[in-house]
């Protein structure tokens, strides 16, 4: 009797150890580790004189890194500046003719005016009315007239202008600054090397908050939603490393499931795609495999 009331306990306790979790002991899903990885390029020619960078180092956002050789562009520059000041001193004469011109139309219109009160009170003339307003009308024609012979020195003053812009710009992006926070993965150029433009310097990631892509079933799309927090375990050394995560997106569109992740049998099913944020320890690595467990069925267990 005493050993059948321990065999009846015994079986209790596996039935309940069998029963507990997600009713199969296996994760939610199944995944491995991204992080957005965003390739540097550079935006200039020539050759890069300086580039501090290292696979691993940690950079900030704006922080300066290198610089490509400005020297070509410094010389055009000057060049640009000298071609400006030679058609500015040969516009200065027909600028100083058209100052001129406005000073004497400025003192014909007081005339004008003068004479118009003049005729009011019965003390000026039709005739010296008539004068002045010749005269207004000639002083016009002639600043029109300067002003179109010295239209093709200011259209070349302004394309100038437009190229000396042009020149800062380039200056501007020889400068290589780092547009975000993150951990340098690859490094693709050395300095002294000669670069392009669009050619590849560097890729960086943030890898502060990674992203685990997981693949669930159908079944278990109506009971996750963006924004709820799960678990997430990798292999440690004795068991499994558990963090804490939180859905950022659902796939819209159902999948093939990877063949890399899943069984023969399982590849056959559609799924969802599913990204987990978490937080990095500097455990978690791109490409490291991982599991995802809702904290229902971890509530279970």
């Amino acid at each position: 009797m005493k050993n059948y009331k321990y065999i009846l306990v015994i079986s209790i306790i596996a039935a309940s150890l069998f029963s507990c979790g997600n009713g199969s002991g296996k994760a939610d899903g199944y995944g491995n580790f991204e992080a957005t990885e965003i390739t540097i390029s550079a935006e200039n020619n020539g050759k890069l004189m300086q580039f501090n960078v290292d696979e691993g180092d940690v950079l900030e956002k704006d922080q300066f890194i290198g610089y490509i050789d400005t020297i070509p562009l410094s010389l055009k520059r000057e060049q640009l500046e000298v071609s400006k000041a030679v058609i500015s001193s040969k516009s200065k004469g027909v600028l100083s003719q058209i100052s001129v011109l406005n000073s004497r139309l400025k003192t014909a219109q007081t005339n004008k005016t003068r004479i118009e009160n003049l005729i009011e009170d019965n003390a000026g003339t039709q005739k010296q009315f008539d004068d002045v307003s010749g005269e207004i009308e000639v002083l016009k024609n002639q600043i029109r007239s300067v002003e179109i012979q010295n239209a093709p020195v200011v259209n070349e003053l302004k394309s100038i202008d437009v190229q000396l812009k042009q020149i800062d710009d380039q200056i501007e992006k020889s400068k290589i600054i780092n547009p975000q926070n993150g951990t340098v993965l690859t490094k693709y150029v050395e300095p002294n090397e000669i670069t392009a433009f669009g050619k590849p310097l560097y890729k960086i990631a943030d890898l502060n908050i990674m992203e685990l892509r997981v693949y669930i079933s159908e079944t278990q799309l109506g009971t996750i939603k963006i924004g709820e927090e799960v678990t997430v375990k990798i292999d440690d050394i004795d068991s499994m490393k558990s963090y804490k995560g939180k859905i950022s997106w659902i796939a819209s569109e159902a999948e093939f499931t990877p063949k890399i992740i899943q069984t023969k049998e399982e590849r056959v099913a559609l799924v969802y795609a599913v990204k987990v944020n978490v937080e990095n320890d500097g455990s978690l690595k791109i490409g490291m495999p991982a599991e995802m467990w809702l904290n229902t069925s971890e509530e279970k267990e």
